[in-house]
């Protein structure tokens, strides 16, 4: 074998793996007569691609013929071509773009897989992308709760197939093993329903009215929803219900074209995929496109319009010229969906795997400006450093760098107060409204510069008030305006001149949330000066490990006065009410300022500061 490393097998297929030009690879008795594929380990640019497809040594070794017809950006690994067991050529053939010098006689690394067997057959499916219409789905969506419901379907004469992200989300490898699952059938509600009623763990008939049956099987949720064929009215978003009779009619109402593709459920599990309206190729593009006009998708719903801003993020994709121009045309159209719908598809956006396009999507069409105002407004205002654009630029970046500074112990919400995972939504929400004071607080100064004192202030009464009428909970947005309101508080620290009492009450404002706030603050370092940079970091280092110090010898977590409200009762004789609030507030403040006092010291000085009021008389 060229390279000297021969045919080797990992369990699932076997495969050839080869370092050598184009004929010694070709030339390799282990790859006679049997069907493989050559893959490309190095990156390639598209044109050398193209250039090495048509060269007599590849004509050769797949027998001629291989003219690729399509060659996308990016894909999830180089397929260079394929020779398929029916000796046929070319069925995959696209490839990463890369970077490389044109060079005929470098050698390039091979691996051939062989195609025979059926995990080997999977295994091209995912490396190819699964361009082919009948997409092996087996490997992602295992287990007995397909072919069980197939088989219900099937033996009463209906039709089910899987649809929407789910297919979706299988051919991009997305999909988890306990992603809810959507499908649809000719079968009616009611007959759903009966089909399932024995078989599912739990039924939900909250959907019902839309023909959307819940069914609850082995821990994972599946919602089977009647083809429909609806109409909108073009004034609200909700549709008049109308059952279809097709699958072409369900798909072709669907938001993208890349949540229109849908896979046949039989009692054998996932059968033949269906992609009517190029669904697969949009996916290869990473283009979001409408089935029907993008105007008369949004008029029907103008929702969609913020979903485009979603998948951008969570996707990675972007949006065809189209639907861009048919957003900018149609975003006060959002004006029309509730608060809390436009909520939902915010946070989805921003718990996406690259938030910022979708917010940069969201502004530059407008959309923005219906649903959140706050954001693009900032692009007037220049920050005082002039490192960026405006200060929307930075805002962007502070959210980059805070994503890059998340753990893995992250949190969604913040309503539990209890870590549990995942993206961190109000660290994400107090990144990206850090600075929406700045507008507001924006002044010439006499030396030609600009400031925006007190931004902190004014920014956190803003994000309150938008989130308020975003219908947000009450412990979110007290999070996140309290994130807003203490970022700025660090740069008073300078080199260290804090006193501990100062460090205290840093730690004491920012209470639960100071991890989220440690990683705001370093996150808000965007200069370009990578001197003050380093000063910034490290004067943020020190301030760390003076909190750590501190914390070491005293419980920093809870700051609280060193007598309770019984102990004042007791020792100024005085019965519950506002009085024992005012002696406490003046124990804590206490507190904060000298550090844990013993029990004597904390009641002379609280003897001493009710004397000094007048005692009883106050």
């Amino acid at each position: 074998a060229a390279g000297g490393n021969g045919w080797r097998s990992d369990g699932r297929f076997t495969y050839l793996q080869a370092r050598g030009d184009i004929a010694a690879v070709a030339a390799d008795p282990g790859a006679a007569g049997r069907p493989w594929v050559a893959h490309a380990t190095d990156d390639m640019s598209v044109e050398e691609m193209a250039t090495l497809m048509k060269s007599p040594a590849v004509q050769k070794m797949f027998g001629g013929g291989v003219v690729p017809t399509e060659i996308p950006t990016s894909a999830p690994s180089h397929i260079v071509a394929v020779r398929t067991p029916d000796a046929k050529f070319g069925r995959y053939s696209y490839w990463q773009r890369g970077s490389m010098e044109t060079d005929r006689t470098r050698k390039i690394d091979y691996e051939l897989y062989d195609y025979e067997s059926p995990s080997g057959a999977n295994e091209l499916d995912n490396l190819a992308g699964r361009s082919n219409k009948q997409a092996k789905l087996q490997g992602l969506l295992e287990g007995e709760v397909l072919p069980e419901l197939g088989a219900l379907f099937a033996a009463a004469g209906h039709e089910l197939y899987l649809v929407g992200g789910s297919v979706r989300d299988a051919v991009l490898g997305r999909l988890t093993t306990q992603a809810d699952l959507d499908f649809t059938t000719d079968a009616r509600p009611e007959v759903v329903q009966r089909l399932v009623r024995s078989w599912a763990d739990a039924l939900w008939d909250t959907g019902i009215e839309y023909g959307t049956v819940g069914v609850g099987k082995a821990g994972r949720r599946l919602e089977v929803t009647t083809f429909r064929a609806d109409s909108y009215d073009q004034v609200s978003r909700n549709p008049q219900v109308r059952y279809g009779e097709r699958l072409d009619d369900d798909l072709v109402r669907r938001d993208f074209t890349v949540n229109a593709m849908a896979v046949r459920i039989t009692g054998e599990g996932p059968g033949e995929f269906i992609d009517p309206l190029g669904g697969l190729a949009a996916l290869r593009r990473r283009i979001l496109d409408t089935p029907a006009a993008p105007e008369v998708s949004f008029g029907d719903d103008p929702l969609r319009m913020l979903r485009a801003a979603r998948f951008v993020s969570q996707l990675q994709f972007t949006v065809s010229d189209r639907v861009r121009a048919a957003i900018t045309a149609m975003a006060p159209e959002l004006a029309r969906i509730t608060v809390e719908r436009v909520a939902v598809e915010l946070d989805k956006m921003l718990l996406g795997a690259d938030p910022v396009a979708g917010i940069d999507l969201m502004v530059q069409t407008g959309m923005g400006e219906v649903v959140l105002p706050e954001i693009g407004g900032m692009q007037m205002a220049i920050d005082e450093h002039h490192q960026h654009k405006d200060v929307y630029q930075h805002s962007l970046t502070v959210l980059r760098q805070a994503i890059a500074l998340e753990e893995s112990g992250g949190q969604e919400r913040s309503d539990s107060g209890e870590e549990t995972g995942g993206p961190d939504l109000v660290l994400r929400w107090a990144a990206l409204l850090h600075d929406i004071g700045k507008p507001a607080t924006r002044r010439h100064e006499p030396d030609g510069g600009v400031s925006f004192h007190h931004h902190e202030v004014v920014g956190a009464k803003m994000a309150r008030k938008r989130m308020r009428a975003l219908k947000y909970s009450k412990q979110m947005i007290d999070d996140v305006s309290q994130l807003v309101y203490l970022h700025l508080r660090f740069h008073g620290y300078g080199d260290g001149r804090w006193t501990d009492s100062a460090v205290r009450r840093y730690v004491a404002d920012a209470g639960p949330l100071l991890p989220r706030l440690h990683k705001l603050v370093r996150a808000d370092c965007t200069t370009r000066n990578k001197r003050r940079a380093a000063r910034l970091q490290a004067n943020y280092d020190d301030l760390e490990a003076r909190i750590a110090e501190l914390a070491a010898r005293e419980d920093l977590a809870r700051v609280r006065p060193d007598l309770d409200g019984n102990a004042i009762m007791e020792l100024l004789g005085i019965p519950a009410g506002p009085q024992v609030g005012e002696a406490w507030n003046y124990l804590k403040e206490l507190r904060l300022d000298r550090g844990p006092l013993s029990r004597d010291e904390a009641t002379a000085e609280l003897l001493a500061w009710w004397n000094a009021r007048g005692g009883a008389g106050v």
